[in-house]
């Protein structure tokens, strides 16, 4: 396994605990060498202190094969979306394709009194989570407002608002504190979030405040289509060092690295000794969602260059090598991720529609007054399938109640029975 310290050297780890695969070039790395000390404020630990081996050393054979099978099956839940996707079934889809290792490897690190933070594409922590898929893809097929219920996997909903995900980590991990739990939070935003207000200011409360947290950067190489090098001019770990907590970057394709380097990162906030950024450096083998067209902006090059670093192949090279996954062993796992793509096909296409009363849920902890009163108007003008108010269809520039005829109020057609103004 390997790991980048703050100095921007490389550490390799004793042969005992290699690496799933070989060392890839990578261009201009800094060479193998003993890096130079450079702690972060407080004489904090680099990542040369980080003893690896040690945070993996009681994974068995079969807990190895498992981190396979889960990335195998989440790269497979999500070709299956994607296709989905491209057939009309689903309005958009984020790709997590590349990023298994990282996702997989931080997701196994967390611990039952954990907190996930999500941003819209963490499909495969979500599966070690215990989060249903189906659940998260009723989210882009338009029939779900959130999906599941957070307390009970330890994983939030998903934030399609970048960066605003490390203010509600940081808050939730500053009530963790105050309560006295034994657990940590941990909080997943990419490098093109980095850039956001957002993720800055969590830094800051997190690292004053010295909140059990988790800063969990996926560094896939592009916001979209800007490259990292356009988020910042230093390298987006280094950022912590101002915000005065510690960082390190690790290999974000290598699934035990980042395993070993989020348990480490996670004892650490659970120990009452504040925040930690891990920049896992991977990369968006696909597009920034269906909506986009990567060929637009990256070469097919820099495609081949780390689809040679993908992180299945490597898992697979390894377990292979170590006499751990025969041919009939991975043929069962494929199996698997088909019939469980399948299932999920199935379930998909036969979503019922919400009812249009729902928009009207959840909307506070309790129902309300006010909520109760927008219920019954929404209800009065629509009916409870919500059908009745639209006449010739839903209101449109050309139709009589849309937006160039009678008015609207409060998001609801407003023609012959306006809604009234005390109840909006």
């Amino acid at each position: 396994m390997q790991l980048l310290t703050p100095t921007g050297h490389r550490i390799t780890v004793p042969e005992e605990a290699r690496s799933p695969g070989p060392d890839l070039p990578t261009g201009a790395d800094p060479p193998v060498s003993k890096p130079r000390r450079a702690d972060p404020p407080g004489g904090e630990p680099t990542a040369a202190d980080i003893d690896l081996p040690a945070h993996v050393a009681d994974l068995t054979a079969d807990d190895l094969v498992g981190l396979y099978r889960d990335m195998t099956l989440v790269r497979r839940l999500d070709e299956e979306a994607t296709s989905l996707q491209r057939q009309g079934e689903l309005g958009l889809w984020a790709s997590l394709r590349g990023q298994e290792a990282a996702q997989v490897g931080s997701g196994r690190a967390l611990g039952p009194h954990d907190m996930a933070f999500p941003s819209y594409r963490e499909h495969g922590v979500a599966w070690c989570r215990g989060v249903d898929p189906a659940a998260i893809l009723a989210i882009f097929r338009g029939a779900s407002l959130g999906g599941w219920a957070p307390a009970e996997h330890g994983f939030a909903l998903y934030s399609i608002v970048v960066g605003s995900q490390t203010l509600h980590a940081t808050g939730y991990a500053m009530g963790m504190a105050r309560d006295g739990s034994d657990g940590a939070a941990i909080v997943y935003f990419g490098d093109g979030a980095s850039s956001e207000g957002d993720v800055n200011e969590a830094f800051g409360w997190a690292g004053v405040f010295g909140a059990p947290l988790v800063f969990f950067c996926q560094n896939n190489q592009w916001a979209i289509s800007e490259p990292t090098r356009r988020q910042s001019r230093t390298e987006i770990f280094h950022r912590a060092s101002g915000f005065g907590f510690p960082s390190v970057r690790v290999d974000g394709n290598d699934v035990l690295a980042c395993l070993a380097v989020t348990r480490w990162a996670l004892a650490r906030a659970r120990s009452g000794r504040g925040p930690v950024l891990v920049e896992a450096v991977t990369y968006r083998m696909g597009a920034h969602t269906t909506a986009d067209d990567p060929t637009r902006y990256r070469s097919a090059a820099e495609l081949d260059a780390w689809r040679r670093r993908d992180p299945l192949d490597r898992m697979r090279a390894y377990l292979s090598a170590d006499g751990l996954l025969d041919e009939d062993r991975e043929r069962r796992i494929a199996l698997e991720a088909d019939t469980l793509a399948h299932d999920l096909r199935a379930r998909c296409t036969t979503m019922p529609d919400p009812a249009p009363t729902s928009l009207f849920d959840h909307v506070q902890v309790a129902d309300n007054e006010l909520v109760s009163t927008q219920r019954a108007a929404f209800t009065a003008q629509f009916g409870a399938d919500g059908e009745d108010g639209w006449r010739d269809g839903p209101p449109g520039p050309n139709r009589p109640n849309g937006p160039n005829g009678n008015g609207r109020k409060g998001g609801l057609v407003a023609g012959e029975a306006r809604v009234s103004e005390e109840a909006w």
